[in-house]
C-alpha cells in the first residue's frame, strides 16, 4: 500500500504551535523554511511522513522531546539551542515535548527538494549510486550544520533583499555535508550502467529550460547521444525515475516555488510549467503534491 506523504508546507497544519510569518522570500527552488514557537504538549501529535528530507534546529530554549513509531516505544532526547534533528520518515510517527526552563522553545524547519539532494549525491558518489536515504538523527550537535542553517535563516529573515544565489550556495553546501556525514550506508544501492554524471546534468539542465514545453524523449536522448530506449533505461537507473516522471517532478517543484513566492494566478503558473488546461494542472499537482494548488498557496484555507 502506498504511504501518503505530504509536502513540506502542509506540516503547518500538523504542528499545534505558533508559526512565525516570514517576509516575502527570494525565488528559492531548493529549500523551504518554517519557524515555530512550541509550548509543552502532553498528548502526542501524529507527524505525517513528508515528501522531502527535513532538518530541524533548536533556535532558542530547551525541551525534552519524545518520538516513537506508531505502536512503538518512546525515545527521548534532551535538546537545547543548536541541537538538530534529521529525518526523511517514510511512515507517520508520534511526537510530544516538554519545555524546560521557560514556557516555549523555538525551532526552525528546513526541507530540501529531491533535486538538490540528487545533485549532491551525483557530485559526491557518481551517477551509478541510486537514491539514498538519510540516517535518523535526534537531538545531536554538528557545528557545520548549525552554521549553515543559521546563515540561511539570517539571509532569509534579516536581509531586506535576500539573495537566492547565496541561499542556493548554502543549501548546496549543506546537502553535500549531509550526504557525506549522514547517508545511510545500507540504503543506497549501486546501479551498474547508469547514465554518466555529465550526461545526466546535461539532460536535467535541458529539462529545466523546457518546463513550459511538451516532454520530448527524443530531444533528451539526443542530448545524451543515446537511443531513446537506452537513454530511458540508463536515466531510470541513475535517478530511480523515468525521464517523464522526473520531468513532471521538476515541473511541480517549479510550480510550488511560484505559488509560494509570487502573486501570479494559478492559471499563469500552470501555463509556465506546461499546462494550458487549469483542471489538468490542478489534477497533476494534486496527484504529486497531495493537495490542490489553491490549498498549497493558502494552507490555512485548504
Amino acid at each position: 500500500m502506498d504511504i501518503l506523504r505530504v509536502p513540506a508546507e502542509s506540516m503547518l497544519r500538523s504542528m499545534p504551535s505558533e508559526h512565525l510569518a516570514l517576509p516575502q522570500r527570494a525565488g528559492l527552488q531548493d529549500v523551504v523554511l518554517q519557524l515555530f514557537t512550541h509550548r509543552s504538549i502532553a498528548e502526542p501529535i501524529l507527524v505525517p511522513a513528508v515528501a522531502e528530507p527535513l532538518l530541524v534546529m533548536v533556535l532558542a530554549g530547551s525541551a525534552r522531546v519524545e518520538e516513537r513509531a506508531l505502536g512503538g516505544e518512546w525515545k527521548s532526547a534532551q535538546v537545547q539551542e543548536g541541537d538538530f534533528f534529521l529525518t526523511s520518515a517514510e511512515l507517520p510517527y508520534e511526537m510530544r515535548w516538554q519545555t524546560q526552563g521557560g514556557d516555549t522553545f523555538e525551532v526552525m524547519h528546513l526541507y530540501f527538494t529531491h533535486a538538490l539532494v540528487d545533485r549532491a549525491v551525483h557530485d559526491l558518489l557518481g551517477s551509478q549510486v541510486g537514491p539514498i536515504r538519510f540516517l535518523d538523527v535526534s537531538g545531536e550537535r554538528d557545528d557545520l550544520v548549525r552554521m549553515l542553517l543559521e546563515q540561511i535563516r539570517l539571509e532569509l529573515i534579516k536581509r531586506r533583499e535576500p539573495s537566492s544565489l547565496f541561499v542556493h550556495g548554502l543549501a548546496q553546501a549543506l546537502a553535500i555535508h549531509l550526504v557525506r556525514t549522514y547517508r545511510d550506508p545500507e540504503a543506497a544501492a549501486r546501479r551498474s550502467n547508469a547514465l554518466q554524471a555529465y550526461k545526466l546534468r546535461r539532460v536535467i539542465d535541458l529539462m529545466e529550460q523546457r518546463l513550459a514545453e511538451s516532454f520530448s524523449l527524443a530531444d533528451l536522448a539526443e542530448a545524451a547521444q543515446l537511443s531513446e530506449y537506452h537513454f530511458s533505461r540508463l536515466f531510470k537507473r541513475a535517478t530511480g525515475l523515468s525521464p517523464s516522471q522526473y520531468f513532471i517532478r521538476l515541473r511541480m517543484d517549479r510550480a510550488r516555488q511560484l505559488l509560494l513566492d509570487t502573486d501570479r494566478s494559478i492559471i499563469d503558473i500552470g501555463m509556465e510549467v506546461g499546462y494550458s488546461s487549469p483542471s489538468h494542472f490542478s489534477q497533476v499537482f494534486r496527484r504529486h503534491v497531495g493537495i490542490p494548488p489553491s490549498a498549497y498557496r493558502n494552507p490555512e484555507h485548504g
